[in-house]
């Protein structure tokens, strides 16, 4: 800048004629001067070094965690990364990247405490909340206790491979305390319910920690997957009512273990190959090409399982409407899938989520219609006694 007020005072002229050439030196002097800052504040190992305080305070907070052009993200593999570095192996032993599976174990509780809500009311939504912590550390224990007993199958699958313990980022002692906290949060959970529940709840743990092992020795294990993660469908009634009411909780639970027999089976097809170069078992394997006939029979049983259900809570057209809507997504889902295709396998799999939040939602609203009939039912009384 003192060359350019130097050149105005000797030759007013010549400024006239070189200044936008100067002005354009000056600007990519500074743009240079920005790209070596970024540069620097992303060399290798440099990014938020505990060392380097004032990069800290001059990059963007929310950006801590990721490797350096990233940004931050809501999504539950953004929020991983997000973590510090330490962590994020925790946080993928328990799957929170990948949150379909949480979805999967908290949605049969959510029917069993919509079910108990009384006519005309929406859901407790103190237990919703609950149940969804539950499941969210459950399901984290769950997937610790698999990992634990499948290192050795994990290391010779190239999709479980680089997972925390299989590839040696987390060793056994740590996920075994890892694990027993886990528990104890889930404990914690488990506490805030009646008696009834605790008993109810604890019997479960027993199916926790052996499903893992069932791939071992059974084609079933899928079987068991559904037993332990439909758990909910009576655990959610007791815990809104203090007890199961068998006629509504059974039949909730059938289907439930059937819905689990189809989601997983088409799921388990993604590892086909590489299960039986391991030597492990799943339903995939036992069905092989009957995969869609075996599947469209746990459809139909599970769909009888939801309308016994449904009939036996006093259930409303809402409900039904919803079980319709099931039905429709579950036949589209067996007869479009590709079994040999792990992506779309995945794609299908990962649509039960969607699936389960609709029969919630019928739930919800067929609980709500009871008010509405019970209304009119009032009025006709009042209109015949008038």
């Amino acid at each position: 800048m003192m060359s350019i007020r130097l050149l105005a005072l000797a030759k007013p002229h010549a400024l006239k004629s070189s200044l936008p050439q100067i002005c354009s030196a000056h600007l990519s002097s500074l743009r240079r001067q920005r790209e070596n800052q970024t540069t620097a504040y992303c060399q290798p190992r440099s990014c938020f070094n505990k060392s380097d305080n004032h990069k800290q305070r001059t990059w963007p907070p929310l950006l801590a965690g990721h490797n350096c052009g990233r940004f931050f993200s809501l999504t539950p593999a953004g929020i991983v990364n997000a973590a510090p570095t330490s962590v994020q192996p925790y946080l993928r032993l328990m799957r929170l990247d990948k949150p379909i599976g949480t979805w999967l174990l908290y949605l049969p509780g959510t029917w069993s405490i919509g079910l108990a809500a009384d006519p005309g009311c929406l859901p407790d939504l103190g237990m919703l909340t609950l149940f969804g912590v539950g499941a969210l550390l459950m399901r984290g224990a769950g997937c610790t206790i698999n990992d634990m007993w499948d290192k050795d199958f994990d290391k010779k699958v190239s999709r479980t491979a680089t997972r925390p313990i299989a590839s040696g980022e987390i060793t056994p002692f740590r996920a075994l305390v890892f694990l027993g906290g886990q528990l104890s949060l889930g404990l914690g959970v488990l506490l805030c319910l009646n008696y009834y529940s605790i008993a109810l709840g604890a019997a479960s743990l027993s199916l926790v920690v052996t499903y893992p092992l069932m791939k071992r020795i059974t084609y079933w294990p899928q079987f068991v997957l559904g037993l332990t993660f439909n758990w909910g469908a009576l655990l959610g009634w007791s815990a809104v009512k203090g007890s199961c009411d068998w006629s509504v909780c059974l039949p909730l639970y059938v289907s439930g273990i059937m819905w689990t027999l189809i989601y997983d089976t088409i799921y388990a097809h993604q590892d086909k190959d590489d299960d039986l170069k391991v030597g492990v078992k799943s339903t995939a394997l036992r069905f092989q090409e009957n995969t869609k006939l075996w599947l469209s029979g746990f459809t139909g049983a599970m769909l009888s399982g939801l309308v016994l259900a449904g009939a036996n809570a006093d259930q409303t057209l809402p409900y039904y409407c919803a079980v319709s809507a099931v039905a429709i997504h579950l036949v589209h889902q067996i007869y479009s899938v590709d079994i040999n295709r792990p992506e779309d396998c995945w794609k299908k799999f990962a649509s039960n989520r969607n699936l389960g939040l609709l029969l919630f939602l019928g739930i919800v609203t067929g609980n709500l219609w009871k008010k509405r009939n019970d209304h009119q039912y009032e009025t006709e009384l009042n209109s015949i006694s008038n």
